[in-house]
């Protein structure tokens, strides 16, 4: 073989390595969605395509190979996608190609576009309750009448999801249990869940409403108790006290572990107390139950304090007769001053309000 022959074929040889080493030094671009890929029905959602590689030339596909958009650009590429319609979820992927080498495509792993709020929301609940101490276990429920194949649940500013497919109860309703624990700073928190069907994997229904997740205990608790003392006279406003020694900036009432809102504390009670007050209003039935609060930094919103002891407030309505009046001739329409009766009873403060 005559050495020009060979020269040209080494020169060729060289030149393919040189090729191929430029394709292994390239890296494949990244498909993300802004602000979230779970988008809600009728919103909008920006596609971006990431690359270092000295990318040139960039489109956008769905998961059917049907291509949308051919974008330009030297280190990212936008795409807005929406309102989003039932149409627009599924799988996205972006694929560049390089300066030099326009025949190698160089596609991007699949980026999957959830649409949100096309079914009716399920319910979540959590058990045996919302507050819980740390290093415990806790069990989300999601459920619903509609027959979904899968619950997915999401807790708020987190980008993993769990899944689990839901079972027939009685009644046609249908279920997942999701197990959070052992629960610490960083799986308390809002958690919602969503429901979906195997037929269409990337239509979620709208969410549940949300359910906090609380660690208690962190904290020695405050103590409650009723600003009216001992009597009150009817139609007179009844507002509950919170307060501790420690400086917390906010304080939680629940009534049986209904959350009745929190306040931020305000003012200093007895011996330098910082303090809260929760108005209930004028005395009613509706008010009954056991009352506990609860301390908390704005810094933690969800690591409580240990409860306070235990308020029960029991409010009846009954006619009361004078003392000294005829029980003939008494008359059953007059209203008496309001009476709270304090006494202890298993560990509870019971306060009785009879009109």
């Amino acid at each position: 073989m005559c050495p020009r022959l060979v020269s040209l074929l080494s020169l060729g040889f060289c030149v393919n390595l040189r090729i191929w080493a430029a394709v292994g030094e390239l890296e494949k671009p990244s498909l993300s969605a802004w602000p979230s890929p779970v988008v809600p029905l009728g919103q909008t959602v920006t596609l971006q395509c990431h690359f270092r590689s000295p990318l040139k030339r960039f489109r956008l596909f769905k998961a059917d190979g049907t291509s949308l958009s051919e974008l330009q650009g030297n280190h990212f590429n936008n795409f807005t996608l929406g309102p989003v319609t039932r149409e627009h979820a599924g799988s996205y992927t972006c694929s560049g190609f390089s300066r030099f080498l326009l025949l190698l495509p160089i596609h991007s792993d699949p980026l999957h576009i959830v649409v949100t709020g096309v079914l009716t929301k399920p319910a979540i609940s959590a058990h045996p309750g919302p507050l819980v101490q740390e290093g415990r276990n806790v069990t989300l429920r999601c459920q619903s009448q509609l027959l979904f194949d899968k619950f997915i649940l999401h807790q708020e500013n987190s980008t993993g999801h769990f899944q689990a497919r839901g079972e027939t109860f009685m009644g046609g309703h249908v279920a997942a249990d999701f197990f959070i624990g052992p629960i610490t700073l960083v799986r308390a928190g809002t958690y919602r869940c969503y429901g979906s069907l195997s037929r269409s994997p990337y239509e979620w229904s709208a969410p549940s409403d949300p359910v906090d997740i609380v660690i208690t205990g962190l904290c020695k608790k405050p103590s409650l108790r009723d600003e009216g003392g001992p009597r009150v006279r009817s139609g007179e406003k009844e507002t509950l006290l919170c307060s501790s020694k420690r400086a917390f900036d906010q304080f939680h009432l629940l009534r049986e572990g209904e959350n009745l809102g929190r306040l931020l504390a305000g003012g200093r009670g007895p011996r330098r107390a910082l303090q809260a007050a929760f108005p209930l209003g004028p005395g009613a039935p509706a008010h009954s139950g056991v009352y506990r609060c609860y301390g908390s930094f704005t810094r933690s919103p969800y690591a409580w304090s240990e409860p306070s002891d235990p308020l029960l407030l029991s409010v009846t309505v009954a006619k009361l007769c004078p003392a000294l009046c005829d029980p003939v001739n008494c008359s059953l329409t007059d209203s008496s001053v309001l009476h709270f009766l304090p006494f202890v009873d298993h560990g509870l403060v019971v306060m009785k309000v009879l009109v």
